[in-house]
């Protein structure tokens, strides 16, 4: 996996980052609309297109939001999957070879016409599936 950003900001303030594949005509951003973290699959053509979503977070569960928190996206080596990292922490993939996405807890079900996998929860066998196991970090 090779990281693409870094960022630090705080959990519960407008935040919005995004990353294109190094590889492949797709993206993802990540954003913080100050009630929760979203993390979206986008379509890089002429016509841009949000693909899928992920719930991460809600603000309002989250104890530490006065805490700096670090944001990292990577990409796998192909460019076909990406990563978000919080805290140094694995919270989602998107594989856009399979159409798949994967966070923590598995919100929202598969309910769109991208998505071609019904379970969405970004499990340790999951992520097995995509990083070395010194990458491995829950």
């Amino acid at each position: 996996m090779k990281l693409d950003i870094t960022h630090n900001y705080k959990i519960g303030h407008d935040t919005f980052i995004h990353s294109f594949s190094p590889t492949q005509n797709f993206g993802v951003a990540f954003e913080d609309d100050m009630t929760t973290g979203v993390f979206y699959a986008i379509n890089k053509s002429e016509q841009p297109e949000v693909l899928d979503g992920l719930h991460i977070y809600n603000v309002a569960d989250i104890i530490e939001k006065t805490l700096p928190t670090e944001l990292q996206i990577g990409w796998s080596d192909d460019g076909w999957s990406a990563f978000l990292i919080i805290n140094k922490h694995y919270h989602a993939i998107f594989d856009f070879g399979l159409r798949a996405g994967y966070c923590r807890n598995g919100i929202p079900e598969n309910t769109g016409e991208w998505t071609l996998v019904n379970e969405r929860q970004l499990t340790e066998e999951v992520m097995a599936k995509y990083l070395a196991p010194d990458e491995q970090r829950s």
